[in-house]
């Protein structure tokens, strides 16, 4: 029987086990390893969750017994500290020593720490393993009993040394970063997305230092400040290193092998170092003259390594290896993908950025537009998935690539179904789980719900930035065969949408933490659970978005559409498309008092483009004096029932189109629903109105109205469906209140009603049979509800800019009253748009 030999018990080496125990060979070698730290491989990734429990254990890759279960022998606490490639031997530091056969170097790396005068001083730590942390609690602990205010700093603005400051911050210590570069996280991001970053960790207190060079570190004994320059100085207690890595390469140096010029032992892509019995994986692994930090290529070597031992040769390390990664750092979504910088001569930036909501997207597409090259998001990376597949695969982008980052003019995402990306795209990098292995388990019956998807394929056990879409994938391929999927709206609820609309309903509930106390799980909620019922309190107790502005969405908190340079849209109702000259004049004067960009849309209205966020009440209240209010152009809600003239001028029309949409407009403006809400109103078949577009629409005919149903344009458009025929206004409105009610009872968050109405069992029949023939019993129900939302409307703009305390969140910096000298417009005829994107 031969022997391997894994030196290294880290998360690298573990997976190393790992793959060799899943493979039937296993049992033809005897597997011995060694670890120096006292503990099995734990997860270093997620290292900052021990601050939270201070569980070693509940970071553990594997127990001890998993080791022995697969007859591995593990000795940990105990360090290798020569190799003898001549009688193939190694010997640890208490002297003993071990014979392999093939052996394998997983030793990872160190913390670096540059070599700064009074660095070794007492209250200087290190920030890569629970010893350290265990060391920095206990050091805490001791300097706050002398001073309950004291300061710590974190030396590097890099991924660790982040994560470090809000390990720094939660042992009750004032955090402080110093970074030797002008921005954070320099191999990650952009100057203007580590701009973004820097705002949101300031705001949550957070104090950065940037391009800071430290001489040296003041105290006797122990550290009492940091020496940047003469006067300059920083006064901390404590310390924590985080400058980089360095790979623990000592023993393939003094064994001989072949070394890269500035460290790292090389390997091929078969990870074989110079000497065939002896691979390397992980951080010292220098590969196509390269160290990988992230755990994803380090799993890649580590399968490589032992399908080459076991004798599959044509398993080989690809050339370009993707270093794309999305974290949650200190609660903000960070993520970065393919080439997250680019030179302006291989392709195009666009770039989304919003320092007031602390949000930060750009990506790089080819210079034909056709292809995603890379991108960066901060603040929002719920995007992340998807733009990651469509770079890996080559995918198709929008004729607007900008569509990818921002909300299209139709309020819908620009993304396909997940189920449209092909079998062998790769969705979870860390352990190279494609679409196919997922889709497959589930198919095969191994897999009955995202737990057993998880443990059968390893997905999404790594860093976790895939998890999104293994969920989609898992809920989507169950649902295609047949079987039930609970579909909760978050973690922070057991419940889907439906659900939480009758909770609300019965019960009465009035607030956000209401719900969350009553029958929500641990936590605080999140932002994909506070706009849900948000939209709930809405569609049931017609609420505002006012009332709790903070657990809205930003468009509606704000009761604006945010733009692509920060600025807002200001879009007021005109109902049917029908203004009189008087109010048409007052537009144009607004506009022009405030300097708007100005422009009639498609739902026959008029938007005003370019508004700061201090500017938002100001226009509102001149809107408001001449008649106007709010279009709800940001909510998902009613936005515009569009018209032709109809018999009122036009000499083919059947019936009074115009005044009939804006009786409609009128009736369901400001009902809040699980997306927004279009109609229209043709006054004959020749559909000027193009209300088979809507999701609601009327064609006059002889005899009354054709009524539709399920009509969508954006992205997917799609036909509403004819539901009746030659109905009059009444039944018209009595059809429409059902079918919206039953819809916003109904329908999944962001769910449109074409697609809600497609996936109806029944379909269109039983839409029938519900809302006219009122098969449920439920139709009174939604004829008294509906009514009810008619009769609570109120302008929600009118609301804010008469209470003073509303109105204190329309300020375009949280502490200036100053402009924003960074928006920058240019001349468009005889207007002004924002600078184009470099």
């Amino acid at each position: 029987m031969k022997t391997i030999i894994v030196v290294g018990n880290g998360m690298v080496g573990y997976k190393f086990c790992e793959k060799l125990a899943a493979k039937e060979e296993s049992k033809n070698f005897k597997i011995i390893v060694f670890g120096e730290e006292p503990r099995p491989a734990y997860d270093r990734v997620h290292l900052s969750e021990f601050f939270e429990n201070q569980d070693a254990k509940a970071l553990e890759m594997a127990p001890a017994e998993w080791y022995a279960e697969n007859n591995i022998d593990l000795v940990v606490g105990e360090r290798v500290s020569d190799i003898n490639r001549t009688d193939k031997t190694i010997t640890t530091a208490k002297d003993r020593e071990f014979s392999y056969d093939y052996l394998v170097l997983a030793t990872g790396s160190s913390a670096f720490v540059p070599p700064i005068k009074g660095v070794e001083k007492e209250g200087v730590f290190v920030y890569r393993t629970i010893e350290d942390l265990e060391g920095m609690l206990a050091y805490a602990a001791k300097i706050k009993e002398n001073n309950p205010n004291a300061k710590a700093a974190v030396l590097g603005g890099g991924l660790l040394g982040l994560e470090a400051g809000k390990a720094v911050m939660d042992m009750g210590l004032e955090p402080h970063i110093v970074e030797f570069a002008p921005k954070l996280m320099p191999r990650q991001l952009d100057s203007r997305s580590s701009q973004v970053l820097q705002l949101k960790l300031e705001s949550i207190g957070l104090n950065i230092h940037l391009s800071k060079a430290t001489n040296q570190i003041l105290g006797d004994k122990a550290i009492t400040g940091m020496e940047f320059g003469e006067d300059d100085v920083l006064d901390v207690e404590m310390l924590v290193v985080s400058a980089g890595i360095r790979p623990r390469d000592e023993l393939g140096k003094y064994s001989g092998l072949e070394m890269g010029t500035r460290g790292g032992i090389v390997v091929d892509n078969k990870m074989q170092t110079s000497d065939p019995n002896i691979y390397a994986i992980g951080e010292i692994a220098l590969y196509n003259q390269m160290i990988y930090g992230l755990v994803a290529p380090g799993y890649d070597m580590a399968g490589v390594a032992v399908d080459q031992i076991l004798g599959y040769t044509e398993t080989l390390m690809p050339d370009e290896i993707d270093m794309s990664t999305k974290l949650k750092l200190i609660g903000v979504d960070v993520a970065s993908f393919g080439e997250p910088f680019m030179p302006a001569s291989k392709g195009h930036s666009i770039i989304f950025e919003n320092k007031t909501q602390h949000l930060y997207k750009r990506i790089n597409v080819s210079l034909d537009g056709k292809s995603l090259l890379g991108g960066i998001l901060v603040g929002d990376a719920s995007d992340y998935s998807m733009l990651h597949q469509i770079f890996l695969n080559g995918m198709a982008i929008p004729e607007d690539p900008a569509q990818l980052i921002l909300p299209t003019t139709e309020g819908g995402a620009s993304f396909g179904d997940v189920m449209d990306l092909p079998e062998e795209a790769q969705i979870c990098s860390c352990e190279n789980v494609t679409k196919g292995q997922i889709c497959g388990t589930i198919e095969s019956g191994e897999s009955k719900e995202l737990a057993d998807v998880v443990s059968c394929t390893k997905a999404g056990t790594g860093c976790g930035g895939c998890k999104p879409m293994v969920k989609d994938l898992t809920e989507a391929t169950l649902k295609s065969l047949g079987i039930e999927v609970k579909d909760s709206i978050c973690e922070h609820f057991d419940f889907n949408r439906q659900d939480l609309y009758k909770i609300i309903q019965v019960k009465g509930y009035k607030t956000f933490n209401e719900v969350l106390d009553n029958h929500g799980n641990d936590g605080h909620g999140c932002e994909l659970c506070k706009p849900v019922v948000a939209s709930l309190m809405a569609s049931i107790n017609a609420d505002t978005a006012n009332k709790e502005y903070a657990i809205q969405d930003s468009n509606d908190r704000f009761l604006a559409n945010i733009q692509r340079n920060g600025t807002y849209s200001v879009v007021p109702r005109v109902p049917g498309g029908e203004i009189t000259p008087d109010k048409l004049i007052a537009l144009g004067e607004i506009a022009k008092k405030y300097d708007l960009y100005t422009k009639v849309t498609g739902g026959v209205r008029i938007d005003l483009f370019g508004a700061t966020l201090n500017q938002l009440p100001l226009i509102w209240k001149d809107l408001i004096d001449h008649g106007f209010e709010s279009g709800h152009a940001y909510g998902k809600s009613l936005r515009t029932v569009k018209t032709c003239v109809g018999s009122t001028w036009c000499r083919y029309g059947m019936a009074e189109s115009v005044s009939f949409g804006i009786e409609l407009e009128n009736r369901y403006r400001g009902i809040r629903a699980p997306h927004k809400i279009k109609g229209g109103v043709s006054g004959c078949i020749r559909e000027c109105a193009e209300a088979r577009g809507k999701d609601f629409g009327l064609i006059a005919v002889e005899g009354g109205w054709n009524l539709y149903l399920g009509g969508n344009g954006g992205a997917t458009p799609r036909h509403a469906e004819l539901f009746a025929e030659q109905i009059d206004n009444e039944t018209v409105i009595k059809y429409i209140d059902r079918y919206l009610m039953l819809y916003m009872r109904t329908a999944k968050p962001l769910q449109r009603t074409a697609a809600w109405q497609e996936r109806l069992e029944g379909g269109l029949d039983y839409l029938k049979e519900v809302i006219i023939e009122d098969k449920l019993g439920i139709a009174e129900d939604l004829d008294h509800e509906m009514q009810t939302l008619v009769n609570k409307f109120e302008c929600e703009w009118t609301q804010a800019i008469n209470d003073p305390e509303m109105m204190k969140r329309f300020n375009h910096f949280v502490n200036s009253e100053e402009d924003d000298d960074n928006l920058v417009f240019v001349p468009l005829r005889e207007q002004k748009m924002p600078e184009k994107w470099v």
